[in-house]
């Protein structure tokens, strides 16, 4: 199944242009081949006029007055002959036929455009036209038959110069019509190509809709598509608002709730207080995702907002004597909000300048199918165990020395839940500077 229009219109431009220029071809070739036939049957026909009237009957037999002037009834083998063949007695021709006698009443004789094939004084093909004719009137009457002919040679060859022309002709022509049929394939396509940019600038965010701008045989599907925005963003909006007025709703009941678990003997108040933290976790994470902006997306240049947050969090690290480091391709860009992206790195970022020692990372590079952005620090690192643990919500890791120290927070599992938004994956590792390395993995659109 062929999915592109451009191809589509070429191959029935193509199939619509062979069709026409054969239909040309054989149009041409038969008229071209009717109105040379016709010329020599016309002469054909004069020659042998001429020869009947310069014909007399003589004592019962025929006697040719005067020849045709033209010389190559002359020469042996000229190219025109002619020939009196009465009913009874010798025939008289001309001297082009040599030692030929034409006669067409006996087989086996061809049909050749018309005209009757017979074996040349050369031996190759000679067409002849020939008519029944008589002298006189009554018992007096003497009936002959004329025959005139050329070489079958000359025919063919006058064909077929013409043909060979015309070939060259309708091959230029199939030529001319195939760049114009691509052409204006292309300048018909061209209002597609249009809507394909405009419908990047509203992914991008950079537009609302697609305009109404364009030729009129795609308004009704740009008209559609508006529509279809405009109730698309109508719902988003109204599935934000529900998801803020739950997550706001249930604030005020868990608080009751866990001011009533106090109350509660020690073992029931933990297990109480356990279950109301995770409902508020679940109404958090709800209310970050009716937040973010994620059907409105705009271009981001990472270099740009990444060496950006790196500045605002530079100043924090100066007492520390933390070395900053900043390696991304500087045309990398994301299908991201901004502030989303701010968000999501800007936690991550501030996780390593918690825990480095003396050195940061931030690097961002094109992958094979995806866009990766690494940020490194060389502090104690998390063990294998407890990666996952870090990426909850209120998740805290005991002390176990200076290797390990309390105080996860929110920030990793906020910019795991952006990142997961976005189609985009949030991966702790060790990192080569000895400390942690957090990856987010964006697949590339």
């Amino acid at each position: 199944m062929m999915r592109s229009l451009r191809l589509r219109l070429a191959i029935g431009a193509m199939i619509a242009i062979a069709f026409v220029l054969l239909m040309a071809w054989i149009s041409l070739s038969r008229l071209f081949t009717d109105y040379v036939l016709k010329q020599y049957r016309a002469e054909m026909t004069s020659i042998i006029d001429t020869i009947a009237a310069e014909t007399t009957a003589s004592g019962g037999g025929l006697q040719l007055e005067r020849e045709p002037a033209d010389p190559r009834f002359r020469l042996p083998t000229g190219g025109r002959y002619w020939q009196i063949s009465p009913a009874s007695g010798e025939p008289q021709r001309s001297r082009s036929l040599w030692d030929v006698v034409i006669d067409t009443d006996s087989p086996p004789v061809h049909a050749y455009q018309g005209f009757a094939q017979v074996e040349g004084p050369d031996g190759s093909p000679m067409l002849v036209h020939s008519e029944h004719l008589s002298l006189g009137d009554g018992p007096a009457a003497v009936s002959f038959t004329a025959y005139a002919g050329f070489s079958r040679k000359e025919l063919d060859d006058a064909l077929g110069a013409f043909h060979d022309r015309m070939r060259l002709m309708l091959l230029a022509m199939a030529g001319v019509l195939a760049g114009a049929a691509f052409l204006q394939g292309a300048i018909g396509l061209m209002p597609l190509q249009r809507l394909r940019q405009r419908a990047a600038a509203v992914r991008a965010g950079r537009e609302s809709d697609f305009g109404t701008a364009g030729p009129s045989e795609v308004q009704p599907l740009v008209s559609e598509i508006n529509m279809l925005l405009a109730e698309r963003e109508s719902a988003l909006e109204r599935a934000r608002a529900r998801a803020s007025d739950l997550a706001h709703g249930l604030k005020t009941p868990l608080t009751v709730l866990a001011h009533l678990a106090e109350h509660l003997p020690p073992d029931e108040r933990a297990a109480a207080l356990q279950q109301v933290d995770a409902v508020r976790q679940r109404a958090d994470r709800q209310l970050q995702a009716a937040r973010m902006g994620v059907e409105r997306m705009a271009a981001t240049t990472v270099a740009e907002l990444g060496t950006r947050v790196v500045n605002v969090l530079r100043p924090v690290t100066v007492e520390k004597g933390i070395a900053w480091e900043v390696d991304i391709e500087p045309a990398l860009s994301l299908d991201i909000d901004p502030a989303d992206f701010a968000e999501c790195i800007g936690n991550l970022l501030d996780n390593a300048s918690k825990w480095a020692r003396s050195r940061i990372r931030l690097g961002a590079r094109n992958a094979e199918d995806c866009v990766v952005i690494e940020i490194d620090d060389d502090g104690p690192g998390v063990d294998d165990k407890n990666r996952e643990l870090v990426l909850r919500r209120g998740a805290h890791l005991d002390d176990h020395g200076p290797e390990q120290r309390s105080g996860s927070g929110l920030g990793l599992a906020i910019s795991a839940d952006i990142a997961e938004a976005y189609g985009a994956t949030l991966r702790l590792a060790r990192s080569p500077l000895g400390g942690l390395q957090a990856a987010l993995i964006f697949p590339r659109r």
